[in-house]
């Protein structure tokens, strides 16, 4: 018996990731389809009923050809296939939850061109991660891809279905944009499916009514290879075009998506970066104010390295907040477990309960919209009140021993400020919290899963209590830097 093929450096927690073709490739993609029919889709069809999986692909070249394999895969072992073709990440998981059947969405997000990769999900859009599926396909996908998959006797059919149209009048179901104030919008796309979504969403591209939205598009043009920066917008430098292009048009905002258009950056008129915690502040606090007045009370969810201000200002709104790890997968099992009306990340992810549980840019870019144009004053003024603290944004320091350098820091902060000074909990690194004293400040040292990183995140009251604070943590992390 052939001896498996080693897929863990392809197939990691949350979603496969690599580069195209030497670690995925056709006969890794028909791998994976198939276990993916194994462990996921088969054992929970309901009886009588066809088997069907949805796929998508973003505009990365090796897309079509991966698809295919994966396809192939699926339907050797009895799985139907609906391909819906070019879409967004967030697109494809409106068409798993929107048909009932589980997902996979060919994209690398925001990795260079060389990469490519699948995002799994059950059925409603229900995340496959280590813990609830992915671990198992891993194991059985090396075995097919030494072995070759075997089909079955009656094997599953594909059909084409375009849901572009569906998806964008899907979201503007959620957010009424129709009464806004006009408004001038850049939005850059960076190549990626954000120019095809925007288009259908924003625009007439999908036959819907138009709004009152001019929109100035930057790099529409779907390219996978990015010619004009990496489709990485949490990355300042690949900000400058549209905070220039803001400016130059008078725009009144622009909005940035990375390549699978799950996530969005928002910049104000000035075209200056608007925090992620402040658009989780914001749309969070429109989601509250919607639930409040039916009736019902909201759950936000927030991971730890977000503002302070966005607990401070959703519990004083009614809310309750739940703070959880960084990372999607985390966020998704707490909104389903919570009920969640919204959840944020401070990476620009936002999770929406009427969105399947699930992220979507675009859906929390209508939010910023509308918030916008509801009422007279420009964004920066808006996004001032969201805005009251310093922070540090995620700083790596590459070391040579992660465990020195943690408790280095856990001696400074910890065992020398103790005694209720301070408030130290481990949800996720390290997190140490001198809010409720003064100065007011709060810091958080995570290391990386798969690098000798430590990423630290300080917030303070202001700017020279975050520097020194920063500054301190620094220089014990660095203290044996190579």
């Amino acid at each position: 018996m052939p001896t498996p093929v080693d897929l863990s450096a392809l197939i990691k927690a949350y979603d496969v990731r690599g580069t195209y073709p030497d670690q995925l490739d056709a006969g890794v993609a028909r791998a994976i389809g198939a276990a993916f029919a194994d462990v996921v889709v088969l054992p929970e069809v309901a009886e009588g009923a066809r088997p069907r999986v949805v796929i998508g692909n973003d505009m990365r070249p090796s897309g079509p050809e991966l698809v295919g394999a994966f396809a192939d895969g699926l339907t050797a072992r009895g799985v139907d296939v609906v391909l819906i073709g070019l879409c967004s990440t967030d697109g494809l998981y409106h068409a798993s939850g929107a048909l009932g059947v589980p997902g996979a969405m060919f994209t690398a997000s925001h990795n260079p061109a060389q990469y490519n990769g699948i995002k799994l999900c059950r059925a409603g859009a229900r995340p496959v991660g280590q813990d609830s599926g992915l671990t198992e396909v891993r194991e059985l996908a090396g075995r097919y891809a030494a072995e070759g998959v075997t089909a079955v006797a009656e094997r599953g059919v594909v059909t084409e279905r375009d849901m572009l149209t569906e998806y964008a009048q899907f979201l503007r179901s959620l957010v009424d944009l129709s009464g806004i104030r006009p408004l001038k919008v850049v939005v850059d796309a960076g190549n990626g499916m954000g120019g095809h979504t925007v288009p259908a969403v924003l625009g007439t591209g999908a036959g819907l009514p138009a709004l009152p939205l001019d929109i100035v598009p930057l790099y529409f043009e779907l390219d996978g290879t990015f010619p004009n920066h990496e489709a990485n917008p949490l990355e300042p430098e690949n900000l400058r075009d549209l905070q220039a292009a803001v400016v130059e048009h008078g725009a009144d905002l622009g909005l940035a998506f990375d390549g699978d258009a799950d996530r969005c950056f928002v910049v104000d008129e000035n075209g200056d970066a608007v925090s992620p915690s402040a658009i989780t502040a914001l749309v969070g606090l429109r989601e509250v104010e919607r639930e409040r007045a039916a009736g019902r009370t909201p759950t936000v969810i927030h991971n730890l390295i977000t503002s302070q201000v966005v607990p401070d200002l959703l519990q004083a709104a009614g809310a309750r907040t739940v703070r959880t790890r960084v990372g999607h997968s985390f966020i998704k099992a707490q909104m389903a477990e919570h009920e969640a009306v919204f959840g944020g990340e401070h990476s620009a992810h936002y999770y929406f309960r009427e969105f399947f549980f699930a992220d979507t840019g675009m859906l929390a870019a209508m939010h910023v919209l509308a918030a916008l144009g509801e009422q007279p004053h420009p964004l920066s003024a808006l996004a001032d009140q969201y805005q009251p603290y310093v922070s540090s944004g995620e700083i790596n320091s590459r070391v040579e021993d992660v465990a020195a350098a943690r408790a280095r820091v856990i001696e400074a902060y910890v065992t020398e400020q103790g005694g209720g000074v301070v408030e130290v909990d481990e949800l996720d690194g390290l997190t140490v919290s001198h809010w409720g004293g003064h100065p007011q400040w709060w810091f958080n040292l995570r290391a990386s899963n798969t690098e000798p990183l430590l990423r630290l995140n300080v917030e303070a009251a202001d700017a020279d209590i975050m520097e020194k604070v920063r500054d301190d943590v620094l220089a014990l992390v660095r203290q044996d830097a190579p």
